[in-house]
């Protein structure tokens, strides 16, 4: 039996792959972009003034760190040059190998942190954009059990306001995250405090207009060639329909054009819909 195609690790590597070309980096992150035009040509700059913010947050000394979802690995080898010993936990095959090859002076654990067996103790838990794919009763608590004593939580990630009612009220809207409500009432009960908190919700939701412009480029060339080639050739247009009908559903198709041509995931319902937060976490007295 053939195995299953791997259509994700298809779509992280070309991803990589373009933002390595357009970068020279292969970071996962949004970019910060106060005083920045909103264009391809400053996104580098926007993701290097982010991950800048992102070690504001960093206790002072050298640090035990465990890069919780590291991405491709681009956050640990930076933690790396600065002095740092940092461990990695990633779930996927295909990361996993990119930060090995990204950040060699790292230890990687190949699986979910809901999953880690390791014993610590850490002076740092960090969460970069990777804390709304753990359910909440495990990563907090989880952190307890792993920091050594005065050690601390740095979480920077989406959380879904309250006005967000789901996709079939609103369609599909950019970011995501755990119910900011939700997460505030699991902090109060558990081991730890806000020691700081920032929000920085408007400076990174021009990411997004940037994402959909990337995306609107490629739909005018589909639409550009599909005109043409329904004009010149309309038996060839006919069959290579039907031959993408074998693999997309009409839904699908419509999604995906939707996604390609569309301007319903933008700056402005990124707002209104999550609030970015970089937060460091202290234990409660």
């Amino acid at each position: 039996m053939a195995e299953k195609i791997d259509t994700r690790a298809v779509g992280l590597d070309v991803g990589l792959a373009f933002i390595r070309w357009l970068t020279g980096a292969e970071n996962l992150h949004y970019g910060l972009w106060t005083g920045l035009k909103v264009t391809a040509g400053n996104l580098k700059t926007a993701q290097e003034a982010y991950t800048a913010r992102l070690f504001g947050y960093l206790p002072p000394g050298r640090l035990r760190i465990l890069d919780i979802g590291g991405g491709a690995g681009e956050t640990a080898r930076k933690l790396l040059d600065l002095g740092h010993e940092v461990e990695i936990v990633v779930p996927s095959a295909f990361l996993a190998a990119r930060c090995r090859a990204n950040a060699p002076g790292a230890t990687v654990h190949e699986c979910t942190f809901e999953a880690f067996s390791g014993q610590g103790l850490y002076d740092l838990c960090l969460f970069s954009e990777s804390f709304q794919y753990i359910p909440m009763a495990e990563s907090l608590p989880k952190c307890a059990a792993l920091l050594a004593p005065g050690g601390q939580v740095v979480i920077a990630d989406c959380f879904r306001t309250e006005a967000y009612k789901g996709r079939r009220a609103h369609g599909p809207q950019a970011g995501g995250g755990h119910g900011l409500a939700a997460f505030r009432k699991a902090l109060e009960g558990s081991a730890f405090r806000v020691a700081a908190e920032e929000d920085i919700t408007a400076e990174v939701a021009p990411s997004i207009d940037l994402e959909q412009q990337f995306f609107n480029v490629i739909g005018h060339g589909v639409t550009r060639l599909s005109d043409e080639i329904r004009t010149r050739k309309p038996a060839a247009h006919w069959s290579l329909t039907r031959f993408i009908g074998l693999f997309l559903s009409k839904k699908r198709r419509a999604n995906l054009m939707r996604r390609l041509t569309g301007n319903e995931r933008n700056a402005e319902g990124f707002q209104t819909f999550n609030r970015y937060l970089m937060l460091r976490l202290e234990r409660k007295a």
